[in-house]
């Protein structure tokens, strides 16, 4: 219970102290924002602070800070250290600061950022990685609500029932205006999410004794053996750092009505999902006792572990009252991720948003393909967990290219001296981490441990020297 306390402190004064420090760095000022100068009633709409705050949480605050959670806990206590020191040095600056640099780029996505910043090969690469990456989290954010909703229906309303329902909805998301059903209903979900999350931490610190958090250590306590590094660090996933964010935070960019307004919007929805991703690790741990008991539990699927939990924590109405916010999560990711890549393959394509048709002949096929992989994921266990591995994997790498692009605004814009240092830091561990795990994993190339790890230490010690031999060359010439 201590670390818990302890974590759940320093994220805030990470939010206090850290963030406001990037926000110095990046220095907003009173400059008209994308959603003033270009606004056009479908996604460039202003909206108030305190809607976007919740409009950005429940975007990135899907399945992936609490079924990366859960998973992530199957290692141990040492999955807080990740949450905490992830989402304060490397999550919450990545979003604020792709966020921020898209306001300064007319709400420009991070494909056509990298092209500013790293060059054409790296923005055709990220157009396709980032709209794959979408299609495979919209993917994600169907199979495990639908599975959630299975159970708490008749047999007759079963998990392909639900599957057709939210990819429906999706469509409507997707093709109306930001504010017609994403700004109306995300506020009162988002109260709902907050209110879901607290219940069950609730139920578990007041439960007379009957479960207990564990405190941390840095062993490993994952029962199949896999490795802390580097496979923790892309199963937390949205718990700590996600390139998912940085299609999210663009979108959110173009609805702020002050640059002012970035370090609520951003980085504090950022350290909210860590409290979120804190709260499902902690309930995990103390639900099940053991790594082991909780690694059996998500062997039938984590979307059950979740039924699991709450029931047993909260009893039926309180269950399912839990449940229902964990639906949510997911559903108010998965439709943002598929407008997101509606609103990247126009920009590719130089389709104007305006009229329905160019909305449509973009968002049909994008569902089409989500509703295919959906069919696959839903098979068994497996299907998901496939898909899974390689959405992890893609939004940890969409990460690294991310950080990357920031570092490379912040060099050409002079920032301050040791700015870029900022995010080439994370920037350099993200690589480490993406390059190992791919290596390594057995959706992978299957290699030794040991070479994983050397090719993954040289690559992230290429790409620092690499930026490092840049801010020198700069250094000299200011």
């Amino acid at each position: 219970m201590i670390s818990l306390v302890v974590s759940l402190a320093a994220l805030a004064a990470g939010y206090l102290l850290y963030g406001k420090f990037v926000e110095n760095v990046f220095g907003p000022d009173d400059r008209s924002t994308p959603a003033v100068t270009r606004t056009d009633g479908v996604d460039f709409v202003p909206m108030p602070e305190w809607k976007s705050f919740l409009v950005q949480l429940l975007n990135i605050a899907g399945t992936g800070p609490i079924f990366g959670a859960l998973m992530g806990a199957a290692f141990g206590p040492i999955v807080f250290l990740w949450i905490v020191f992830g989402s304060i040095l490397g999550g919450a600056v990545h979003d604020y600061m792709c966020g921020m640099v898209s306001m300064r780029h007319d709400g420009a996505s991070i494909a056509e950022l990298s092209g500013v910043y790293l060059g054409n090969v790296p923005k055709m690469i990220m157009r396709v990685f980032s709209v794959v990456l979408l299609v495979l989290c919209g993917t994600v954010f169907v199979t495990s609500p639908a599975a959630l909703l299975a159970k708490l229906t008749p047999n007759a309303l079963n998990g392909t029932f639900w599957a057709v329902v939210i990819l429906i909805y999706y469509l409507l998301a997707t093709l109306l205006p930001i504010d017609q059903i994403i700004g109306r209903l995300y506020p009162a979900f988002g109260v709902l999410l907050i209110v879901m999350a607290i219940t069950v931490i609730g139920g578990i610190v007041f439960s007379g004794g009957r479960y207990a958090i564990p405190e941390l250590t840095l062993a490993n306590l994952h029962p199949d053996g896999l490795p802390v590094w580097p496979y923790m660090f892309i199963t937390v996933a949205c718990g700590a750092i996600s390139g998912f964010h940085a299609t999210q935070s663009p979108m959110i960019a173009k609805c702020l009505t002050s640059e002012k307004q970035g370090r609520t919007v951003f980085y504090g929805a950022m350290i909210s999902e860590a409290v979120i991703a804190l709260i499902w690790a902690s309930a995990g741990a103390a639900f099940y006792g053991s790594t082991q008991l909780l690694n059996q539990a998500l062997g039938n699927g984590a979307s059950n572990v979740v039924y699991d939990i709450s029931t047993g924590v909260l009893g039926p109405i309180g269950g399912i009252l839990a449940v229902a916010g964990v639906i949510i999560c997911p559903i108010t990711s998965g439709d943002t991720a598929f407008r997101s890549a509606r609103l990247i393959l126009a920009e590719i394509f130089h389709l104007d948003q305006k009229t329905i048709f160019n909305r449509l002949i973009i968002t049909i096929p994008l569902l089409v393909i989500g509703g295919f992989l959906t069919w696959f994921a839903m098979v068994d266990n497996r299907g998901f967990e496939t898909v899974w591995r390689y959405f992890s994997w893609s939004n940890q790498t969409l990460a690294m290219v991310a950080l990357w692009t920031i570092t490379a605004y912040l060099l050409k814009n002079g920032k301050g001296k040791y700015a870029p240092f900022l995010t080439a830091l994370p920037a350099s561990f993200m690589t480490a981490v993406s390059v190992t795990y791919i290596l390594m994993a057995k959706e992978g190339l299957k290699l030794a441990q040991s070479i994983s790890y050397a090719i993954g230490l040289i690559a992230a010690a290429a790409a620092f020297g690499y930026f490092l031999s840049i801010y020198l060359r700069k250094q000299k010439q200011a």
